[in-house]
């Protein structure tokens, strides 16, 4: 399909809810097989980027993604937006303002729908618009203008939030100068010992110790954490942190999944390790308190370049936990999922969407023969549009 055909598409997804693509699919999945939620240079955005999905207790999809008024860039005047859908990811409302960047950087979203009350908690990052990852890394930037954490709550089904509240004492060490939630969205655990906690994967960069020639701009100093809440999103603590910093591993954008046997699942990703491949993983027995082992390659994803990337456990018995990225390793092009039927330790490709330009990506389930996966993508970049992607489990069953 040439450049102008998709553009067209994808705009006629965005702005006519009747006008749905038409994506050939083997499996189940009744209605729209898929939508475009964000096109970058419409609604007062120059680009969208960072997309993060959950359905909500009535059923509800929410779309977030970061709107950046003045590029592409990860610094400047940045809002957290959402859409909502009513049917599953074929249409959605307007475009709604989460927390206002106001010429500041607000990002990272990481939603959660609260198993208890059903209340959708959404943690952000926060940083000035003035500074970069580089300054914040290398410690050139007051604590005001640094990365900083905040929670919002929503209990009238995503459509209102309230406003960001600041988490940033309770939930960032002294020593940590980078910090990102997520991106993608949160785990609520629903079964086991810790049913009903609340678990952010997130990762930091840390200072290097006095006397060292580093700077803290070098990859070795990222590291993956997880903060969680035993109290709705009330209150967060740090639970664990891969603190190794020894440059085979660099923990970086991070996402989990509880596993039927109630454990939590942590994918990475490798920001320029020495190790093979650019994919991490890990496991948790307690909840996101601490890790069974370090963070260590997965080696049968080892198609994925450095990106962020989603981990999904879908309900009922029997489904694969799922995994979603590009698939070339040395480019972000061609969205594909992956399948385990092991928890985890080896992944199939299951499923390759598209060989277009491809980047970050948020798998949600939409029932218990459907799974979504809102994803950046373009035919010359990967950041012009976010689709929402309808794919039924049956066309990710293995041979």
């Amino acid at each position: 399909m040439r450049p102008l055909i998709r553009s067209l598409l994808a705009t006629a997804a965005l702005l006519t809810p009747a006008a749905l693509l038409t994506v050939p699919s083997a499996g189940a999945v009744t209605g729209c097989a898929s939508s475009v939620p964000y096109v970058s240079g419409q609604g007062g955005y120059a680009t969208y980027r960072i997309p993060a999905t959950v359905t909500t207790r009535a059923g509800t999809v929410l779309a977030f993604a970061e709107g950046r008024h003045d590029g592409a860039g990860d610094t400047g005047n940045i809002d957290v937006v959402a859409r909502r859908s009513g049917d599953g990811g074929c249409t959605w409302g307007p475009v709604t303002v989460v927390a206002a960047g106001r010429g500041d950087t607000r990002g990272n979203p990481a939603p959660v729908v609260d198993p208890r009350t059903g209340a959708v908690v959404l943690l952000t990052s926060y940083n000035s618009g003035r500074v970069t990852e580089d300054q914040i890394m290398r410690g050139e930037v007051t604590p005001e203008q640094s990365r900083r954490v905040f929670v919002q709550r929503s209990t009238d089904d995503g459509r209102t939030f309230d406003a960001p509240r600041d988490l940033t004492a309770t939930t960032k060490r002294a020593d940590w100068r980078w910090y990102a939630t997520g991106p993608g969205h949160a785990v609520a655990l629903t079964h086991g010992r810790y049913a009903g906690r609340l678990v952010v994967p997130a990762n930091h960069s840390a200072a290097p110790p006095p006397g060292s020639p580093d700077t803290g701009r070098e990859a070795r100093w990222y590291g993956a954490h997880a903060l969680y809440s035993d109290d709705g999103g009330r209150t967060w603590r740090i639970g664990f942190v891969d603190d190794s910093y020894d440059g085979v591993g660099n923990a970086n954008e991070s996402s989990a999944a509880q596993l039927p046997d109630g454990s939590l699942y942590f994918a990475a990703r490798d920001q320029h390790g020495s190790g093979p491949g650019n994919r991490l993983d890990a496991r948790s027995l307690d909840g996101g308190a601490s890790l069974e082992r370090p963070y260590a390659v997965q080696p049968t994803l080892d198609e994925v370049p450095v990106v962020q990337a989603s981990v999904l456990q879908p309900p009922g018995r029997g489904a694969p936990l799922l995994f979603s990225g590009p698939s070339v390793p040395t480019a972000r092009q061609s969205m594909a999922v992956w399948r385990s039927t092991d928890g985890g330790r080896a992944f199939t490709k299951a499923l390759t969407l598209s060989t277009r330009k491809a980047a970050y990506s948020d798998l949600v389930a939409l029932g218990k023969d459907t799974v979504g996966l809102l994803y950046e993508t373009g035919g010359t970049g990967a950041y012009e549009t976010i689709e929402f992607r309808r794919i039924a489990l049956s066309d990710l069953e293995g041979p």
